[in-house]
């Protein structure tokens, strides 16, 4: 019988805030069954052991775990982390949506490396940027546990200084010439997509563009992302419609159009085979949940 690998999902993004924070030790008392086998997951998750050893599998890589090392993992990205013995430590677990939703923050995300590099060796973390990230993740697991006003922006803020500190961590120069020719090329990939996502949906424009073919794009951008261009477009799209659905009284024809739709009926079906859930359910549940 084929086995497949686990994949774990956030929930439901329009239910629940997605985003998550625990103890390591939380992880272990409440999910450990589901972790115990190598997974993936649907969302990005920043693993930050404190204290502890063992070894983490990543994809097809194997690192031995130390203290003060922050993993970041991609969606799609298989690992399992196996610990000599208890680790102190967070995970932060979080989708592109909730980061990229209400600001500009989608440069830090996949432009910085801290997700989209290798190898998956982990980030030393220095003790002076120890203290400092320990504070804030403190305020963001305060923050998680209330249900005060805004708490989703609050701790979307949170995080988003935890990531800058994290990127002031982050060292290029471990990475070899050819993964930084690949590395650069995802990148061009990505800016060119921000600004040209309404009006070019191929991926084909884009290979074009960057002087390579499809198939090298969506494979290199793959390799290193753990999804392919097609679907960096799709989502990028999504993301933008579900930004306009939350925050502007725009009817969906109007966004359609926006978006450069001119069939509506295209736009629905887009949008429901990206985000599993059709625009009008989606727009009157996070109407709901912002209330």
């Amino acid at each position: 019988m084929q086995q497949t690998t686990p994949i774990l999902e956030l929930g439901d993004p329009v239910k629940n805030t997605p985003f998550e924070i625990h103890t390591m030790e939380w992880i272990e008392k409440n999910r450990a069954e589901q972790n115990s086998v190598p997974h993936k997951h649907n969302y990005f998750v920043i693993l930050w052991i404190r204290k502890g050893s063992g070894t983490h599998l990543i994809d097809l890589d194997k690192f031995e775990i130390h203290d003060d090392t922050v993993y970041c993992l991609t969606p799609g990205q298989v690992h399992l982390l196996k610990a000599d013995a208890a680790i102190e430590g967070y995970v932060i677990s979080f989708t592109s949506e909730f980061f990229c939703l209400t600001e500009d923050n989608y440069d830090l995300l996949f432009n910085t490396g801290l997700f989209y590099k290798l190898p998956g060796s982990g980030i030393r973390v220095t003790e002076e940027m120890s203290a400092e990230m320990l504070e804030v993740t403190q305020k963001m697991m305060k923050e998680y546990s209330n249900f005060f006003l805004l708490r989703s922006e609050i701790l979307r803020g949170f995080l988003k200084i935890f990531l800058i500190y994290l990127t002031r961590q982050y060292h290029k120069s471990d990475i070899n010439a050819l993964h930084m020719k690949s590395m650069e090329l995802v990148k061009n990939f990505l800016d060119l997509l921000e600004k040209s996502f309404i009006k070019q949906k191929t991926v084909s424009y884009y290979a074009d563009a960057l002087s390579v073919t499809p198939n090298h794009l969506n494979e290199t951008v793959k390799k290193i992302t753990s999804l392919p261009a097609s679907d960096h477009i799709k989502q990028r799209i999504i993301l933008e419609a579900k930004r306009h659905a939350i925050y502007t009284d725009t009817s969906m024809k109007e966004i359609a159009f926006d978006l450069g739709f001119d069939d509506l009926a295209h736009f629905s079906k887009y949008f429901k085979n990206g985000s599993g859930i059709n625009f009008t359910d989606y727009k009157k549940e996070v109407a709901n949940h912002l209330e």
